[in-house]
């Protein structure tokens, strides 16, 4: 019934006749590219000041907007908090996409790196945006659900790779560890949503694999391996092998 009425409204969309208005599609583009400047200029103001001191008012005075204009794109601190997550979640789910589609011909455990070395790359080269997803919980700020799907990107790519690896025997099950009941429901909806066939075993490893990558990312960013460590690169390499001998042998 839901695909009928799609059909239906797409049949009459494309029976109008209605000519665009021209004046009210400029002020669609106006709109679109005012919105890209507060945001851009919101970003600068994570990076100087940090994403709790983020104010709409001072947003708006580098924007050379009145307070009260820029409400009317977004109604409150929280709102333009909420775009700026979702973009940076949409911007490194894009980069992990990428990484995988482009090395889908090659085993999984290659396949894992490339899409781990491409998180890492989008983190270095956008460090504030890494920190408002990745980092501390902005005080005050609730994520809203809108959020979920530009957040579940890079996780669903990570659980696909687990789904292909199970399907072709590149990764083996291993002993399951004990783990609480709640925890098995946990796993169970995560097969039922996005993991078919994946094993609670390979899960459990799934979820540590990517644990470490934020990590050591984390590390790297924040400034815990200065003086520890010498090569950041060799280093992230090595420990993002480390973790795919890890998950797809269970040792």
């Amino acid at each position: 019934m839901f695909l009928v009425t799609a059909l239906e409204m797409r049949h009459n969309v494309g029976m109008a006749t209605t000519v665009p208005n021209a004046s009210r599609t400029a002020r669609d583009r106006a709109r679109v590219e005012l919105t890209d400047e507060i945001k851009a200029v919101a970003r600068r103001h994570l990076a100087d000041h940090g994403s709790a001191a983020l104010s709409l008012r001072a947003v708006a005075r580098e924007v050379g907007m009145v307070s009260s204009a820029v409400y009317r794109y977004f109604p409150s601190r929280d709102e333009l908090l909420t775009a700026l997550i979702i973009d940076a979640y949409d911007a490194v789910g894009e980069r992990a996409e990428a990484a995988d589609s482009a090395s889908r011909d090659r085993a999984v455990d290659a396949r894992w790196l490339k899409v781990c070395e491409a998180v890492r790359a989008w983190a270095l080269a956008n460090p504030h945006e890494y920190a408002l997803i990745y980092g501390s919980p902005v005080p005050g700020y609730a994520a809203p659900q809108a959020t979920i799907g530009p957040a579940s990107r890079v996780p669903w790519v990570l659980l696909r790779l687990l789904t292909d690896g199970v399907a072709s025997d590149e990764i083996v099950a291993g002993e399951t560890p004990a783990m609480s009941r709640t925890i098995r429901s946990d796993f169970a909806q995560l097969r039922r949503t996005a993991a078919p066939a994946v094993p609670d075993a390979v899960l459990s490893r799934g979820l540590a694999a990517w644990s470490q990558v934020l990590g050591n990312i984390n590390l790297e960013m924040f400034g815990h391996l200065h003086n520890v460590i010498h090569d950041y690169d060799a280093f992230f390499t090595l420990q993002m092998r480390r973790a795919c001998e890890f998950l797809v042998r269970g040792a």
